[in-house]
């Protein structure tokens, strides 16, 4: 598989830039360091961290009895004027939290632009949402956020960002995502009388190396926004914390080692949509998206919270950083062939796949088998696969099976050998096995000889998903140990499972994902 041959807008001064030549997964982050740099982190681990970190926890403490005193019987429905000792309490807390990051390392805070006031913007939208660090401007603000309802009964934590009246989203109700939109509605229509909200519309964590898909739900009411640009100029990127990389505490230990740690925040200004953008709440998010890239100077990739779960999945085929995977499930996505894809469904495709006997299909052929009119789309899907203009339907279907079953990876070989084995004897050849392979991991380039030579100890000259599966079990590391990858797509070891990677937006926690991810990995053992 290899990137599309088109080009990836970008909204820097109206130019352009290859997509192939500059993409970064953006649900990928890692680290290295030099000697130098892993020497000072040494010495500021046992010297500067753990002042840094009882300091910080001692500022949480001091300000928890303040937002105790001030939620307390405060009604949660209403807006109340606020009297003068809660607006004294705002301050102090304001301080206390500046304080904390301030020994965090965070000692001057770059603001460019004005605030609006809530009556000129009822919603600021933040981005890029890459780190628990995009807390900064919350806390300067005390603007309401969304977050998850199990939130608030985190212990310190939970009496905190009451105080600042968020909007919760609860999982375990159904009807949840759509009250807090018609709360988010109400307020954003009070003129000013509630707090600003504060929305990160990406909905997860990113590397900041894009501006992924905005979610429409601050976009919805159809109200000013003032959209709000986040940048982290530092030597090295110990704030993002992204779905493959250094989990929570990692990040919080190098960052709190670092020296200084710089953080900008740009407040550009304020966005009215028009009658278009009122009555379609995406083509607002667009509009807004694309202003906010043009102020960061990166690219818009319309990859979604979704996308993520290819980042997570785990075992010994995980993606590589460089995966076209990516693409194709925003291509698949754009096309809505996705929708009501299961087990059957896959399987009828490589049956009929394979009753192809190895034809291949050109472009037009392929959007016949797609069943859907030749657009852009189509043809970028094609171009993933295609060579010397034809393509193979078994590749396509594979990759299918991987984005519509991430965590399942073993389901998905077990497929592709169905499609390409010999009917006499159920094996494949070396060509076919680097095929799949390079399918299943979204590769342009997989150098399987020394990898088939270990799994073909008898010199057959083919294999089985038998002889494969067994070889996997005893060797899980065997992409990296034969350098099955060319040097330009490194491969990462996967996150632990952390609570959540986006704290702001109650929508999505890696919770739900993690569920799903046992439960396929106890079928696959």
């Amino acid at each position: 598989m290899r990137f599309p041959n088109r080009k990836l807008h970008t909204a820097v001064h109206g130019e352009h830039s290859e997509a192939r030549a500059n993409f970064q997964n953006p649900f990928v982050h890692e680290l290295r360091f030099t000697p130098m740099q892993k020497l000072k982190i040494a010495v500021m681990t046992v010297t500067l961290f753990p002042v840094r970190l009882l300091f910080a926890a001692f500022m949480m403490l001091l300000a928890w009895p303040f937002a105790f005193v001030a939620t307390v019987g405060r009604s949660e429905d209403a807006v109340e004027p606020l009297s003068w000792w809660r607006w004294l309490v705002d301050l102090v807390l304001k301080a206390i939290m500046r304080a904390m990051w301030f020994s965090g390392g965070f000692h001057w805070i770059r603001v460019k632009g004005r605030p609006a006031l809530p009556s000129e913007a009822p919603f600021l939208t933040m981005a890029p949402h890459s780190s628990y660090f995009d807390a900064i401007p919350v806390t300067m603000m005390m603007a309401s956020i969304v977050m998850k309802a199990e939130s608030k009964d985190i212990p310190v934590w939970g009496t905190l960002i009451k105080f600042i009246r968020p909007m919760f989203v609860s999982r375990s109700d159904q009807d949840s995502r759509k009250k807090t939109v018609e709360e988010i509605r109400r307020r954003a229509c009070s003129a000013g009388e509630w707090p600003q909200i504060m929305i990160f519309p990406e909905g997860t964590c990113t590397n900041r190396s894009c501006l992924i898909a905005f979610k429409p739900g601050a976009f919805i009411p159809g109200v000013p926004v003032q959209p709000v640009v986040l940048r982290y100029p530092n030597e090295m990127d110990t704030i993002s914390w992204t779905w493959q990389g250094p989990g929570a505490f990692e990040i919080l230990w190098l960052t709190l080692c670092q020296l200084h740690n710089s953080i900008e925040i740009e407040y550009l200004p304020t966005y009215t949509p028009s009658e278009e953008e009122k009555k379609d709440p995406a083509l607002f998010a667009s509009n807004v998206r694309r202003i906010m890239a043009k102020a960061l100077g990166v690219p818009i990739i319309d990859y979604s919270f979704e996308d993520c779960q290819l980042a997570m999945a785990k075992g010994p085929l995980r993606l590589p950083r460089h995966t076209c995977l990516l693409e194709f499930a925003r291509l698949v996505r754009c096309l809505g062939l996705k929708k009501r894809v299961t087990d059957e469904v896959l399987h009828d495709e490589a049956i009929r796949a394979r009753q192809m006997s190895g034809k291949r299909l050109d472009v037009q052929a392929f959007a016949r088998y797609l069943n859907h009119p030749m657009t852009e789309a189509v043809q970028d899907i094609f171009s993933l696969f295609e060579e010397n203009g034809v393509m193979d339907v078994k590749e396509y279907v594979t990759a299918l099976s991987v984005v519509c079953r991430p965590f399942r990876y073993l389901d998905t070989i077990k497929l592709a050998f169905m499609m390409f084995e010999a009917q006499e004897d159920g094996a494949v050849v070396e060509d076919e096995l680097a095929t799949i392979l390079k399918t299943v991991l979204g590769v342009e380039e997989f150098a399987v000889v020394d990898l088939f030579r270990a799994i073909d100890c008898q010199d057959k000259g083919k294999i089985t998903y038998g002889d494969f599966c067994g070889f996997m079990k005893k060797c899980p590391d065997f992409v990296e140990q034969y350098h099955c990858l060319h040097d330009s797509t490194p491969r990462h070891s996967p996150s632990e499972s952390r609570p959540s990677t986006n704290g702001f937006c109650g929508d999505f926690s890696p919770k739900e994902l993690n569920h799903h991810r046992t439960e396929h990995s106890k079928k696959q053992d």
